[in-house]
């Protein structure tokens, strides 16, 4: 199989998620910069099945992505670059009071799924599809000031995740 590509913008919390993904299944890529201003994984978990991105019991499936995809549709969509400098644009700081209300609002639900179904990561001891949002989420939480005291459940898991060696490769910094 040939090398993928990854056509990137540096700071894309979506592709941040693709080159975690990339590190745990250990494929070597040719990276492409592109810029997001002038002009996932799925395929990644069929292709190289192992290790798996899914749980194989169907009830970590279930909770792996329920996680993940809070993350990606109901927490950062509301984040994003566009929103935060076009609400910045009628009013100095409020895209970030924006982005702070929302990511904190959706980190109190991502909690509660983590304290119900997290071992040492997302979904019990095995790396999933939900790990593979922390960091970025947890980057621009950062960003936007969000006080991160009444999560420590996600506090902890972003934490180990930071320790990891392939995350951290797959860091836009």
């Amino acid at each position: 199989m040939s090398k993928p590509i990854l056509y990137s913008y540096w700071r894309s919390s979506c592709a941040w998620r693709v080159r975690i993904a990339l590190a745990l299944k250990n494929i070597e890529y040719d990276y492409r910069p592109i810029d997001l201003f002038s002009e996932e994984s799925k395929y990644l978990d069929e292709a190289y099945p192992d290790p798996p991105f899914l749980p194989k019991e169907l009830d970590k499936r279930a909770y792996s992505r329920a996680i993940a995809l809070h993350i990606v549709s109901s927490i950062q969509p509301l984040q994003a670059i566009s929103i935060h400098k076009m609400l910045n644009e009628k009013e100095a700081g409020y895209g970030d009071s924006w982005c702070n209300h929302f990511v904190t609002r959706g980190f109190y639900a991502l909690e509660e799924l983590l304290r119900k179904y997290s071992g040492k990561y997302c979904v019990g001891d095995q790396l999933t599809i939900a790990d593979i949002n922390i960091p970025s989420i947890i980057y621009n939480a950062k960003i936007y000031k969000v006080d991160m005291s009444p999560y420590p459940t996600l506090v902890r898991i972003a934490g180990t995740l930071e320790e990891d060696p392939r995350f951290q490769a797959a860091h836009p910094d």
